[in-house]
């Protein structure tokens, strides 16, 4: 603890507790003739122990201990209840909880997410999908739910390959009669009792699926306006450029610790087995 005359000051604990300590400081030494250069060096000593409290990495998001356990403790929950179909448990970097379960439990998972007195996920915020070939089932079917009740939110996958169906979910949530229509258009995996399994967003008798890591980036076709037959034709894509080298080096390699995402935590859910 500092004294300026017959004041005293504690140490700073915050930016504006710092600046009216600076301004106090200040005025004390005009009025009571202190040394100014001891002042210099009280401020560079206060402006260092408060730098050193900073963060030292930024980030938008703060790391929440509690709220990783809570995730923790509800996802070893949903994996006793459902053992038969929750194969892994983990929480990513941006603290979310994801599930991962067997295809042939789609359809009870997300109903006992959705009714379940505890979890209440009652919105299909979104359903995503994913193409790896080098994967035995190369599709991987991501579900967002979101729990207005507690304020939370779940993210469920499963997988499968180009010919094994999987269970709608339409019936559980009406939201998810277009999303499960745009994987079937993009990705060509087969929704089993979907009510109108259909193409959404390609045009009519289109073939392929684009969103597949085999589809060429050009597509097979070109469909563009004919003004002297006055519409749509379609035909074979020509495609002729020169030789181009490219030069993989971009600026961005110079921040490789954002580059991607830290590994997910796995939660131990093996406490169930022992019992």
């Amino acid at each position: 603890m500092l004294k300026f005359g017959n004041t005293a000051l504690s140490p700073v604990n915050n930016t504006a507790t710092y600046s009216s300590k600076i301004i106090v400081i200040v005025a004390l030494s005009l009025n009571t003739g202190c040394d100014m250069n001891l002042v210099k060096h009280t401020l560079r000593f206060k402006h260092a122990s408060a730098a050193a409290t900073t963060e030292t990495r930024p980030t938008v998001r703060k790391f929440d201990v509690g709220q990783r356990t809570q995730l923790s403790d509800f996802g070893k929950y949903v994996a006793e209840c459902l053992p038969k179909y929750v194969q892994k448990v983990q929480i990513t970097s941006g603290d979310e909880l994801e599930v991962l379960i067997a295809p042939e439990g789609v359809v009870p998972v997300l109903q006992f997410l959705k009714d379940h007195h505890s979890a209440q996920f009652t919105n299909l915020v979104d359903i995503g999908g994913m193409d790896v070939p080098s994967r035995e089932y190369r599709f991987e079917i991501i579900y967002n739910l979101l729990s207005l009740r507690y304020n939370s939110r779940i993210r469920v996958k499963t997988y499968t390959d180009e010919l094994t169906p999987i269970e709608s979910v339409n019936e559980v949530f009406k939201a998810a009669n277009w999303y499960e229509r745009e994987i079937w258009d993009m990705f060509g995996v087969f929704f089993a009792n979907h009510p109108d399994l259909r193409r959404i967003l390609t045009d009519y008798g289109f073939e392929g699926h684009p969103f597949r890591k085999d589809f060429p980036l050009t597509g097979y076709v070109e469909v563009r306006y004919d003004d002297e037959k006055k519409r749509v034709v379609v035909e074979p894509l020509e495609l002729a450029q020169e030789f181009r080298k490219f030069e993989l080096s971009t600026p961005w390699e110079q921040f490789p610790n954002f580059r991607t995402p830290a590994a997910a935590e796995d939660v131990d859910t093996s406490e169930k087995e022992n019992k």
